[in-house]
Order: structure tokens, then C-alpha cells, then sequence
């Protein structure tokens, strides 16, 4: 399986470029850092001279966004209530009073319909974890900040449980929680307004332009199990400059150390029980150890004019990450141990085959004297074996540097006809290079290196230039002026792949021996697999939206979009909302939606260790789709994915309640995933050996990603906010969040030979979610003091552990609760602490850790860690 598998990154030198722009990656690095600096330098936008105000003429310094809505409408929009559309705004207080300082941990607390995972032990996608909303794939959300369309990171999920796989979204964690004054979650297509990846709805990072001075503050925390140490320090500052204009910067910086939930392997367990001393300690199944963790943001606005401004925004972000992979046994590990995973014999290398060296006869790993043959036959210096070097096996430490730059630069204002307009130019580069420690390169015997600190780099750069406009066209029989808003995007996207240091992908002598020949763990990226892959799209759109009487508003979209490479898209959508009463109204939505595959996706390659349907641990491979060998099983090139989605909801708003509530469905057809894991035939070999295809013709399992299914996904959201009056001092309000969401996968027919789509991925789409997931807290201000309750429930899933189908864990449904508390000791300094999950609850316990090591289900909806506590300080000034 090994020496096969080692045709997988071999086999693409025909359809990848081999020679990667190096220089063209710094160049475009500099770029975006420039368009950074430069917003430092120059200027920004108000809060969100984004979306809402352009089309609106609303000026930072003419309305608060406290409850204005600028997500999902180009017409600025009084409160969620009076929103044609689902619209759900989350405040400062709220995402500040979490014991994380990930966004991606505030939102799956904040956020009733969002789920993210801790994924342990998952390569890539512990380092940047995706996202759902809506019980559909990361990227199909779009990501905005400050309206501006969010740069993609460079990871491309394989290993997270099945929705994400295949899916390469934005990295969220790289904006820091302080830079935030309101974060709106638009759970509703919106492809007709802002183009690709809209389909599940809108998350829309919302920048703080406050110019009352600043803060530092320091939060720290741990968990009840005595791991996880964490601390942040916090600063942030603003003031106004040029009169109405502002700047504002903040940074974080931070560590956190790894978590362990981890049980006994039975393999170390027996080896051990052997009297094997050199066992190392077992997998670390938790969250990974995270330092150099520094984000930073500036935001920034100087009059241009009367009735315009200048603006800016952008981001610093970088971190370190470690985390532990699968242990390797000494007695089953092929291509680095033994012939194969199973065992057999141990693999003794010659690496002096040309000198006349004799090894010896194979040596059985279950023979009763195996231990003195393996010793005679390494005895000779030529004769080498890696039982020798890692005589208890090992467990690979995989690490990963990230680092996140962006900017954007703007001129919007408003004319004297009343058009509003808004000009931008953004820019942002992810990238992340891999390093692996204590895992060899088998192939290379005595002369590997057991550490590798460049395993190569993956760099996603995107550009966007947008134009939008918006005109009040008075219509007599109308309640309101129309707003007539149109505008053009161009959006320019390139993945990168810079290959690795030499070791960590060479064949070196003893690949025609049966060893690997590449780093074991995670293999480095040779020149032949690096590439530099482009796309560009332009798109035009009209917005219309207006009350066409006091009580009735509708608003209308539709917007053309064209790729160099996928062809053009038309999406609409058509909303409205009717207050029956002063105080109830009902709403409703139809949209179209599409998810235009990435170069990311197209042109992907890695190889992951995973365990198969039988328990051993073996190497897998992920092809492009334009490969040869993908298409001899049927691969079609990738096309755009495709939805329709139709909501219906009611708003309730009175003086003490605001409850909104609405039902959805989403038809999605030709939707991205990795297809089953599949192996050339002898036939198909021999096909590819007759066409001179020697290197695609050694290939092992693999698999590819694919529009191959149809789904439905239909759910509902509902969002309350009630205000009690429990004592006669202060102030109490209970917000209650809940959602319900279930896919089904309405394609797939298991009878049907040509499905790419596996039945194990079929479980993973439509089980692996919670159905149910929401939350009730009590909110409590008086005086100086202020507390929190909140009590979290998540339904039932299904895991299928380590991606197979043969380890199912059927969870069962969670309740837990949090705590925080705060006290304001002078009008400057503030103290907080607080616990999340009180009652340390644990998922179900996985009947399968003896396999891997992991104790909990690894896509727990609520993580793995049990209890955490924090406190925090923060001064003001």
C-alpha cells in the first residue's frame, strides 16, 4: 500500500504545473500588505459605509448600528423585525462574554443554526476549522466584513467529518473578537446580491468605529481537567481625526496549551504489556496547542468632502499550531515497519544494494525468535530497519504557521441628486506552510530525518473591486421612496503550492524496497504537485426595494456573473415582509443560489492517513478531478453547485417581546464533495501502462472531489427577546435562540453502481449535525454588577468515526450551562469570570477508542473539553 500510494504524488506532473511563482506569491504578498499599511496611513470607512449605508446615504455619524440592519439589503433597515429577510445581530457584550477569544467558539454559542467543531486530530482542519450554517458546507456562506466580500484561507477541509470535507472557506478565527462593535448572521440565500457562496446565508464581521479612547485588557482560562492553559491580552484605541472622521486599531495576542481526552490503545496496551519500553505517550485527542497567536485590525474614515469619505480597513493576523496524529505501531505500519498494515514481515532496507550486501531472509513479525533474527540481520551496518530507530513506534506531531493579511480602500458619498455610491478595492492573502516532528521519511533508511520543518505552503490571494450605487426614485403611489441600487464586481482568486524541503518528498534508495518514499505523516509537496492556479469573474446587479404601502415592503434582486473558466451564473431572489398589525408581521423569501468551485478545489492534492472499514491505519489519497486516473472511474470536471430556497417567518414586535421565527428549505443540486475512496483495477493499469502513463498506473486508494448529489435541507430558526421586570432595580432580559435543520440526500440510490457518493458520506450529510440546537440565557445589569445565565442544548448525531463507516457512534442529546459574572470597580476598571459548561458535560463515550485513542466523538457540536473557566480584566481609558 505504501510504495502504491507513492504514485499519487507522482501522478499529476501531466495536469499540474510543476514550477510555482514563487516570486509572483511575494510580490502579491506585498500587495496585500501594502493595501493594509496604506488603510493605516490614509483612512476608512465608518462602521459599515458597507451594504446598508451606501445604498441608504445613513452616515456612521447619522444613526447608530445598534439595531440598524445593513446584511442582506442595500436600504438600511430600522431592526431584524421590519427585515424582508432573517437577520439576527449579535452585540458587543455578547460576543465578548465567552471564554474563547475564537470567533469561531462565540458564534456556535451565540449563533442557534451555526455549528463548528473542535475536529482533534484532524491535519488541516484542527489548525483552521470550518464552519455551517444551516446544516450546509462552509463555503456556502459568504463571509463579509464591513460589507466587503472576506478572502477564502488556503486550507481546503479532508478530514472534519464529513459536511465540511472538501470545502475551503474563510478563516474566521484571523478576526479578533475586540475589533468587533456587531456581527449580523443574514440566514437566507443572498447569491443575487452578493454573488458565489451565499447560499446558506451571510455572516457579516461588522468593525468597532468608536473614537472614545480604548482599552487593554487580559483574559485567562483553563479547563476543570487541569489542561488547555490559556491567556489573551487585549488592546484597543480610537479617536476621531479630521473633524467627523476616525481610527481606530485593536490587537490581540495569545496561547493556549493542548488538551488530552484520549483512552488506551489496545495496540500500545499490548506492546507494553510485552515489555516494550520504548512506547512513546499515546495521541494527544484534543484541542491543539496554539502560541504566537497576534491579530490585529485597523479601521479607519476621513472626510472627503461634504458628503463623502475616504475609507480603510484591514488585518494582521499569524499563529502557531501543534497537534498530535495516529500512533504507528512498531508491529504494523507499512512501508515504515512492516510489508504491510496488517503486519507480515519487517522491512529491513539495503542501503548499500549495489556493494553485494545480503540482509537475510524476511523476518516474520509474529515469529517467536523475530526479535533476535531482526537483530542478526541489522548486525550488518548496510541492513537497516526503522524498529531499530522508533523501537516502540512513534506518534507524529503535526504543525502548521498561518498567517492572514487584507486590506480594503474606499471612497463612497453621496451626490447631489441624492445617489449614493461607493468605490472599493480589497485585497487579501492566507497562507499556511506544514512542518511535521518525529516521523520519518522511510524511504531514505539511515539518512532520514525524523523531523521536517517545511513540508511546502499553500497560499490562497484574492482580489475584488466593486462599484456600488443606490438612487431614491420617488414613486408617487408608493409609501416610500424605491431604492434603486446596481452596481459591478470583479473578484480575482489564485491558490498556490509551493513545494517542501527535498527530504520530505524525495524517493530516496530504499523506495524500490518497499519503504515510502515521502515524509510518512503528512507528505511534503514535490515541484511536480506545486502549482499556481487563476480565476476571475466580473458581475452586474440591480437591487430594488421599497414599501409599496405602509405596511408592505418588497424588495427584488437579480445579478449576472461570469468566470473565465465556469461559465455565467443568473441568480434573483424576491423578498417581503406584511405587517398585519403595528406589532405582527409575517415575511418571505425566494432566492436562487451557486457555489462556484475554487482553483483550491480543482486542482487539490494531499494525502491523509485514515482507518479503514477494517481498522488498520492506511494512506489515502485526494486527486484533482481533471486527472487522468480520475476520469478513467467516471470524474467529470467540476461545475458550479446550484439552489433554490423558499422561507417563510413571522415577526413579533411589541415594547417588551421581539420573537422572530422562520421555516426553510434549500434544494441544492450538483453539490461539491469527495467522492468513495477508489483503486485502480488490473485492467485499468495495464490501460494506463499501454498509454505510457507509468506514474499514474502506481496509484493507490484515492479519491476526488465531485458534483455528484442533490439535497434538501429544510429547518427552522427562531430568535426572542423578552424583557421581565423580576426586580425593581436593574434590568433582566431572557433571550431565547433555537434552530431545527435536516438535510437529506435526495440523489443517491445504493443500488445504483456509478454513485461516486459513498454511503458513509450519505450518514455523515444528513447524521452528523445536531437537528436540534439552541439556547436560553438570563441576562441580569445592575448597577456595577451584571451576570449571565445561559442553558445550551444539542440534539442527538451520528459519527462515523475516523471517516469509517464500519465506527459508528450514535450520540446522544447534551444540555449544559454557563455562568459569567461582572463587576465594574471604577467607571475604568472592569473584572469578569465565568464557566463554560458548569456541569463538565461529556458527549457519549466513543465504543471505538481503543482503535485511535479518542475517547469522545471528534465532531462533537460542543467540543470535547468538558468544563472551562475564565477571568478577565479590563481597563478602560
Amino acid at each position: 500500500m505504501q510504495s502504491k500510494t507513492r504514485g499519487i504524488r507522482l501522478a499529476y506532473s501531466s495536469v499540474l504545473r510543476s514550477n510555482p511563482r514563487t516570486a509572483r506569491s511575494h510580490l502579491l504578498s506585498l500587495q496585500a500588505a501594502a493595501s493594509f499599511f496604506i488603510a493605516i496611513l490614509i483612512c476608512t470607512p465608518g462602521f459599515a459605509q458597507q451594504t446598508g449605508s451606501t445604498a441608504s446615504g445613513i452616515s456612521p455619524k447619522d444613526a447608530s448600528l445598534d439595531e440598524v440592519v445593513v446584511t442582506g439589503t442595500r436600504r438600511a433597515t430600522a431592526s431584524p423585525a421590519d427585515s424582508p429577510a432573517p437577520v439576527q445581530i449579535i452585540g458587543a457584550a455578547q460576543l465578548t462574554a465567552q471564554p474563547s477569544e475564537d470567533i469561531n467558539d462565540v458564534l456556535r454559542n451565540t449563533v442557534p443554526s451555526l455549528n463548528v467543531n473542535d475536529n482533534p486530530l484532524s491535519g488541516t482542519s484542527t489548525s483552521i476549522r470550518p464552519a455551517s450554517l444551516r446544516g450546509l458546507s462552509p463555503d456556502q456562506t459568504l463571509i463579509l466584513v464591513n460589507g466587503k466580500r472576506r478572502h477564502r484561507a488556503a486550507d481546503i477541509a479532508t478530514f472534519s467529518g464529513g459536511i465540511s470535507d472538501g470545502s475551503q472557506g474563510p478563516d474566521l478565527a484571523s478576526i479578533p473578537v475586540t475589533a468587533l462593535k456587531q456581527v449580523q448572521v443574514l440566514r437566507d440565500g443572498a447569491s443575487a446580491q452578493y454573488g458565489s457562496d451565499a447560499i446558506a446565508g451571510v455572516i457579516n464581521f461588522i468593525l468597532d468605529n468608536s473614537t472614545d479612547g480604548g482599552h487593554i485588557g487580559v483574559k485567562a482560562g483553563g479547563t476543570y481537567a487541569g489542561d488547555g492553559a490559556n491567556y489573551e491580552v487585549q488592546a484597543a484605541y480610537g479617536v476621531a481625526i479630521a473633524g467627523s472622521g476616525f481610527f481606530r486599531f485593536t490587537a490581540e495576542y495569545g496561547a493556549a496549551d493542548a488538551t488530552t481526552r484520549s483512552v488506551e490503545l489496545g495496540a500500545m496496551q499490548d506492546l507494553l504489556a510485552s515489555g516494550n519500553t520504548h512506547v512513546p505517550s499515546p495521541p494527544r485527542w484534543g484541542t491543539p496547542k496554539v502560541w504566537d497567536n497576534l491579530k490585529t485590525f485597523v479601521n479607519m474614515e476621513v472626510p472627503a468632502g461634504d458628503n463623502s469619505a475616504i475609507y480603510g480597513f484591514g488585518g494582521y493576523s499569524q499563529r502557531k499550531t501543534a497537534s498530535d496524529f495516529f500512533y504507528r505501531g512498531p508491529n504494523a505500519r507499512g512501508g515504515v515497519f512492516t510489508t504491510s498494515d496488517d503486519g507480515g514481515d519487517y522491512l529491513i532496507g539495503n542501503m548499500n544494494p549495489n556493494g553485494g550486501t545480503n540482509c537475510g531472509a524476511p523476518v516474520p513479525v509474529n515469529a517467536p525468535n523475530a526479535a533476535a533474527l531482526l537483530a542478526a540481520a541489522t548486525s550488518n551496518p548496510n541492513c537497516f530497519a526503522f524498529v531499530n530507530v522508533l523501537p516502540g513506534g512513534y506518534v507524529p506531531l503535526f504543525g502548521s504557521s498561518l498567517t492572514d493579511i487584507s486590506g480594503t480602500l474606499g471612497l463612497r458619498g453621496k451626490a447631489d441628486s441624492g445617489m449614493t455610491y461607493d468605490v472599493s478595492f480589497g485585497t487579501g492573502r492566507d497562507s499556511i506552510n506544514f512542518n511535521v516532528m518525529t516521523s520519518p521519511n522511510p524511504s531514505l533508511g539511515s539518512a532520514s530525518p525524523l523531523n521536517f520543518g517545511d513540508l511546502g505552503t499553500r497560499i490562497q490571494l484574492e482580489n475584488v473591486a466593486n462599484l456600488d450605487l443606490a438612487y431614491p426614485l420617488n414613486v408617487p403611489w408608493f409609501a416610500s421612496p424605491l431604492n434603486l441600487a446596481g452596481g459591478l464586481e470583479w473578484h480575482r482568486e489564485e491558490f498556490q503550492i509551493l513545494p517542501g524541503q527535498l527530504d520530505s518528498y524525495q524517493a530516496g534508495i530504499l523506495s524500490t524496497q518497499g519503504f515510502t518514499p515521502f515524509e510518512e505523516a503528512y507528505p511534503g509537496y514535490s515541484p511536480q504537485e506545486a502549482g499556481d492556479w487563476q480565476r476571475h469573474n466580473v458581475a452586474v446587479y440591480v437591487d430594488l426595494d421599497a414599501d409599496v404601502t405602509e405596511d408592505l415592503r418588497l424588495a427584488a434582486a437579480t445579478r449576472y456573473e461570469k468566470f473565465n473558466d465556469m461559465g455565467s451564473q443568473v441568480t434573483y431572489k424576491l423578498s417581503g415582509i406584511y405587517h398585519l398589525t403595528h406589532a405582527l408581521g409575517f415575511r418571505a423569501t425566494y432566492a436562487t443560489g451557486f457555489h462556484a468551485p475554487s482553483p483550491g478545489q480543482e486542482h487539490f492534492t494531499a494525502i491523509t492517513s485514515e482507518v479503514n472499514a477494517l481498522g488498520n491505519l492506511i494512506d489515502t489519497g485526494v486527486i484533482p478531478p481533471t486527472s487522468p486516473v480520475a476520469h478513467l472511474v467516471g470524474a467529470p470536471a467540476l461545475r458550479p453547485e446550484t439552489a433554490d430556497s423558499l422561507s417563510v417567518g413571522m415577526v413579533v414586535q411589541t415594547d417588551p417581546l421581539n420573537v422572530t421565527v422562520d421555516a426553510y428549505q434549500i434544494k441544492m443540486k450538483h453539490r461539491l464533495t469527495q467522492s468513495a475512496s477508489y483503486t485502480l483495477t488490473a485492467a485499468q493499469r495495464a490501460q494506463l501502462i499501454a498509454q505510457g502513463d507509468l506514474a499514474d498506473a502506481s496509484i493507490g486508494d484515492f479519491r476526488f472531489f465531485t458534483n455528484d448529489f442533490a439535497s434538501t435541507t429544510r429547518g427552522v430558526d427562531v430568535v426572542a427577546s423578552i424583557p421581565l421586570k423580576m426586580i425593581s432595580r436593574g434590568s433582566t432580559t431572557v433571550n431565547v435562540l433555537a434552530s431545527y435543520v435536516a438535510t437529506d440526500v435526495t440523489s443517491y440510490n445504493p443500488n445504483d453502481p456509478n454513485n461516486l457518493l459513498s454511503p458513509t458520506r450519505v450518514i455523515q450529510l444528513e447524521e452528523n449535525l445536531p437537528k436540534w440546537k439552541g439556547n436560553i440565557s438570563l441576562d441580569h445589569v445592575e448597577g456595577r454588577w451584571r451576570g449571565t445565565v445561559r442553558g445550551n442544548y444539542y440534539g442527538a448525531f451520528t459519527e462515523l468515526h475516523l471517516n469509517s463507516g464500519g465506527l459508528r457512534i450514535d450520540a446522544g442529546a447534551r444540555g449544559t450551562l454557563d455562568l459569567e459574572g461582572g463587576f465594574r470597580a471604577t467607571d475604568k476598571l472592569e473584572f469578569s469570570a465565568g464557566v463554560q459548561n458548569v456541569l463538565n458535560r461529556y458527549p457519549t463515550v466513543n465504543p471505538w477508542g481503543f482503535i485511535a485513542g479518542s475517547k469522545y466523538p471528534t465532531t462533537s457540536p460542543y467540543g470535547v473539553n468538558g468544563g472551562i473557566f475564565y477571568g478577565a480584566v479590563k481597563y478602560n481609558f
